[in-house]
């Protein structure tokens, strides 16, 4: 079938095709009789404006890029919390998403603005020092990290205050009289690409056990249920006092209470565990687990809100951190 035309709306509406315009676009007040008028022409005849004429009009494609590298030891479940976020909270601002998830570092971003896609670019999974920064500060397309590398200068960044987050589940630990804690954090591989969220995680942590003068672990964690309790095992061999477990792997958070129920060690009783994950995984736990919010949803709305208010030429702040919040459940004491 022939494809339908704004001349084609204009005929059968019995206006002109500058008067079809002007409704689709809303850059001219017209009668709401004539407006009326023309939508229903474009429900009979099935007009769909044609993207690329519209990106050409309005010097903007209506899509912003999120760029998402899916690597070794990312939780995928969370990262769709972030994703879906900005996906919804793009469309309120009629911007649709394209999703980029191969790990083509400087090369992909370099792509995808040559190629006039995208209007502006989202990044996640920023590293301490991530190779992707110096070409996002020569780039005339807008972007925002969702996290932060060591020099944020010049760039727009938003993310949870991990460090501020680590050190609440230690200060909880400590206010409750626990004098031997531990973390278990994310994969190994995640912290040999110097990750940020989990460098500053547990640097947080770290600073605030040394601040209350409590002895202190922290180490990776791997995801399968065999590697987990081999490395729970090994903890509680090598510090018998521990009381306190901190745990920041969201794909380990109910391998890890399994572990400490096989080698007979109750939760709160025994060892008292707080995670720093989602509320719906802390809450599902047995026992609910006392947890630290990832504010997935949160995030991924400023961000978006920030990259739209740079492409409107708006002056926003360079560094934004969501303020941590502890919520006491079942699991510590």
């Amino acid at each position: 079938m022939r494809t339908v035309t704004i001349a084609d709306v204009a005929k059968h509406a019995g206006v002109a095709v500058s008067t079809v315009s002007y409704v689709l676009s809303g850059k001219r007040a017209i009668s709401a009789t004539t407006r009326q008028r023309v939508l229903d022409s474009v429900r009979v005849l099935g007009y769909h404006p044609n993207a690329g004429a519209r990106a050409l009009a309005s010097k903007r494609a209506k899509v912003i890029a999120l760029v998402l590298p899916l690597r070794a030891g990312m939780n995928l479940p969370v990262l769709m919390q972030f994703a879906t976020s900005v996906v919804t909270t793009a469309r309120k601002y009629d911007h649709d998403v394209l999703l980029m998830t191969a790990d083509e570092g400087p090369d992909g971003l370099h792509r995808v603005a040559a190629s006039a896609l995208v209007d502006g670019l989202l990044l996640m999974d920023v590293e301490i020092h991530d190779p992707r920064v110096p070409l996002l500060r020569k780039l005339a397309e807008p972007s925002v990290l969702i996290g932060f590398p060591a020099d944020p200068e010049g760039l727009t960044c938003v993310d949870l205050d991990f460090a501020r987050a680590g050190a609440l589940c230690a200060d909880h630990l400590a206010d409750l009289g626990h004098r031997e804690i531990a973390l278990l954090g994310a994969p190994r591989v995640v912290y040999e690409r110097g990750t940020g969220f989990a460098e500053r995680t547990m640097a947080g942590y770290v600073e605030a056990a040394r601040r209350h003068g409590i002895e202190a672990d922290a180490r990776p964690c791997e995801e399968s249920f065999d590697e987990i309790h081999a490395a729970v095992k090994l903890l509680l061999d090598e510090r018998p006092g521990l009381s306190g477990l901190v745990v920041h792997n969201e794909a380990a958070t109910g391998h890890v209470l399994g572990a400490l129920r096989i080698l007979g060690r109750r939760v709160p009783e025994d060892v008292s565990v707080v995670a720093i994950c989602p509320d719906d995984i802390a809450e599902r736990a047995s026992p609910a687990l006392t947890s630290v919010l990832i504010p997935a949803e949160d995030v991924g709305r400023q961000a978006v809100r920030l990259l739209m208010a740079k492409l409107e030429g708006q002056a926003v702040p360079e560094s934004t951190l969501l303020e941590p919040r502890l919520t006491i459940r079942e699991s510590s004491r």
